[in-house]
């Protein structure tokens, strides 16, 4: 059997951890062929709006992001050729002038907050793993977050959460729970599950061939 890329979907909630153990993945194979895309990094471009009209903009809306063409990436993935992944900077709440460039590897790592929401998407993913977290934990880390990292007031953080994120979460994110392989309850104290997903992961990059779960 011919070798075949392996997909894994990472999903969760907004700061539920997905990033955080998606990364945890891929850093414990840096000499291997183990890749790993952003879903964030095809929100569509917004250069036609001001940064005030930026700000309002629903990002935990599947109509936020450009996922044909993260489709039409991974397709080109699992035929053997490269694509240009775009950038985007959270400081201007849109996409920059600069694109990554990412060669087909042995497993890919594919992580979002709507990873598993489009059939499309989710039928070309062999692993399918949702990050499970409190939703007063995530709310906290995510202030935290956006403060820190992305230059966000506290009253904008708060105003975002409860216009968009929170009933997003509830219509869209939530839902996609029953589609997953793999639910990994309060990943930050999972290390077992980390363990686990290290070894299969693992297990693939040993054999021949692409084995769904």
């Amino acid at each position: 059997m011919s070798e075949k890329m392996i997909i894994i979907g990472v999903t969760g909630g907004s700061a539920s951890g997905k990033t955080s153990i998606a990364e945890e993945i891929f850093n414990s194979f840096p000499d291997e062929s183990v890749g790993m895309i952003q879903h964030d990094s095809y929100y569509k471009e917004q250069t036609h709006l001001t940064l005030e009209e930026r700000h309002k903009t629903n990002y935990d809306h599947p109509l936020a992001f450009d996922t044909d063409l993260l489709i039409t990436h991974l397709t080109e993935l699992l035929k053997g050729n490269s694509v240009q992944v775009p950038v985007y900077d959270y400081k201007i709440s849109n996409r920059s002038d600069k694109t990554v460039i990412q060669e087909p590897t042995k497993v890919l790592i594919v992580e979002g907050v709507l990873v598993l929401e489009d059939k499309r998407l989710r039928d070309l993913m062999d692993i399918k793993i949702f990050v499970d977290t409190d939703d007063d934990i995530r709310l906290i880390r995510r202030i935290r977050r956006d403060i820190q990292e992305r230059g966000r007031s506290m009253d904008s953080v708060l105003e975002q959460y409860l216009r968009t994120v929170k009933p997003m979460h509830h219509q869209f994110v939530q839902p996609q729970k029953r589609y997953a392989n793999i639910i990994v309850p309060n990943w930050i104290d999972n290390e077992v599950a980390v363990d686990i997903l290290r070894t299969k992961v693992f297990s693939f990059l040993n054999e021949s061939g692409t084995k769904k779960l």
